[in-house]
């Protein structure tokens, strides 16, 4: 199995703004890591997904102020939020013929993270933005494969997930 991670990352002040080119601090996860990772959370929940060769999925790193807009034009909230994800899969969708899911990338969909709203999570909870920024991106990728929370039992049943899958790549969460 394959796995393409397209990163897309905007550069931190300490501060947590938007940094300028003169001050830039690079997020603290690699492009490469970020694929490693999303490849062993895939591999754990192949079961829930369709059958393919490859996957696909956009990860896109950025601040408040445009996950801020990005939730009020597509949740109509106008506030910042840790994660979005924009899932590409139809439930129920029509299956395409083998020959043609097997030969492209099947395309997941895209996972927005704000580390600004990362940062201060991260120092609220007593773990590093390194944790953090994953526990928000198999969030993310839970939602992309159909996973939601409208109530309590679900919630927790995600969460008991992401922790499995945090486990899975060597970080765990301070409690």
């Amino acid at each position: 199995m394959q796995v393409e991670v397209s990163v897309q990352d905007c550069y931190f002040t300490t501060s947590g703004s938007v940094a300028s080119a003169a001050d830039e601090l690079p997020c603290p996860i690699s492009t490469p890591t970020w694929e490693n990772w999303f490849y062993q959370w895939l591999e754990t929940l192949k079961s829930e997904i369709p059958p393919a060769n490859a996957y696909e999925l956009s990860l896109r790193l950025t601040d408040d102020t445009e996950i801020q807009a990005l939730n009020a034009e597509y949740r109509q909230k106008n506030q910042p939020t840790d994660v979005l994800a924009f899932a590409a899969l139809e439930v129920n969708s029509p299956q395409l013929p083998n020959e043609i899911q097997l030969s492209v990338p099947l395309y997941l969909g895209d996972v927005v993270i704000s580390v600004d709203t990362a940062h201060r999570q991260a120092k609220q909870q007593g773990h590093s933005l390194q944790t953090e920024l994953a526990w928000l991106a198999t969030h993310g990728l839970l939602h992309l494969l159909g996973w939601d929370h409208p109530d309590e039992e679900s919630l927790m049943e995600m969460l008991n997930q992401q922790e499995t899958l945090l486990q899975i790549v060597n970080l765990t969460l301070q409690v």
